[in-house]
């Protein structure tokens, strides 16, 4: 993890918040169920792989929220702070992952 740049912090409005938590807590319940899929050797590997692919799914969108939220409040507004190229730079890093 790296660290945040001087002045940044998560800003996530309450709903944005709470929907990504939610589906987070659902990524968890999936990737118990996966866990316990590994358990028992008669489920089918396509069965596994459908459940993969639904927490890739809900992690798309929980970064999609993070990243909408940056975008709006660090992004935004990093002209006026003085940091765009910092900002740039950590956008950049961040994007090659997505």
């Amino acid at each position: 993890m790296t660290e945040a740049v001087a002045g940044h912090c998560l800003h996530l409005d309450p709903g944005t918040r709470e929907n990504a938590r939610r589906r987070l807590m659902s990524v968890r319940g999936h990737v118990e169920g996966i866990l316990r899929m590994l358990d028992n050797e008669s489920v089918y590997c396509v069965d596994v792989l459908k459940q993969i692919k639904a927490v890739d799914g809900a992690l798309d969108k929980v970064g999609d929220l993070v990243l909408r939220s940056h975008l709006r409040d660090h992004v935004t507004t990093a002209h006026e702070r003085g940091d765009t190229d910092e900002i740039v730079e950590e956008l950049m890093e961040v994007l090659k992952y997505r």
